[in-house]
């Protein structure tokens, strides 16, 4: 279960017209921290993001399951249920027990997938999936909900990552 402040950080995303995955991207961050500080870990950074999306889903945020073709079938179902759930159109029962078994089984696995690399891995990767103008025209978009604060803030580390590949 998310704690409340997240599902607030969520909700104030989409007040400010930003997307379903960036709401749902504070859940994701959420399991990054919890895998980093410990609490339990994951096989590898897409199962980590994978947890979060479907927190995101659970806590009702409106991102609908993958399209076929995307991801395996028994993947699509679970995504669809949880969408269901955060949607209010199922109301599935407590299962202490199966809680209780997957959280020892995550306890098990280890933390490296919330590490730097690891992330900064699984994000070229999914980069280098999509074409040059999805990645600009999702700038350009992400510029426009940034806020002049926001986007004052990430001019001025884009100018800092510049000077730094220069030297």
């Amino acid at each position: 279960m998310p704690r409340q402040e997240i599902i607030r950080k969520a909700r104030q995303d989409k007040r400010e017209g930003k997307s379903p995955s960036t709401q749902a991207g504070e859940f994701v961050k959420d399991e990054i921290d919890k895998i980093r500080k410990g609490k339990h870990g994951a096989r590898s950074t897409r199962q980590a993001i994978a947890i979060g999306l479907s927190e995101a889903r659970r806590a009702g945020v409106d991102l609908p399951p993958p399209r076929k073709g995307r991801t395996r079938k028994a993947t699509r179902r679970s995504a669809k249920y949880a969408y269901e759930a955060g949607q209010g159109k199922r109301h599935p029962k407590r299962r202490p027990r199966v809680s209780r078994a997957v959280e020892n089984v995550l306890k098990k696995e280890p933390r490296g997938a919330a590490s730097r690399r690891a992330l900064s891995k699984q994000a070229k990767r999914a980069a280098s999936r999509r074409s040059a103008a999805s990645r600009s025209a999702a700038a350009r978009k992400a510029s426009r909900t940034k806020g002049a604060k926001a986007r004052s803030t990430a001019a001025k580390k884009a100018a800092r990552t510049r000077a730094r590949r220069r030297s």
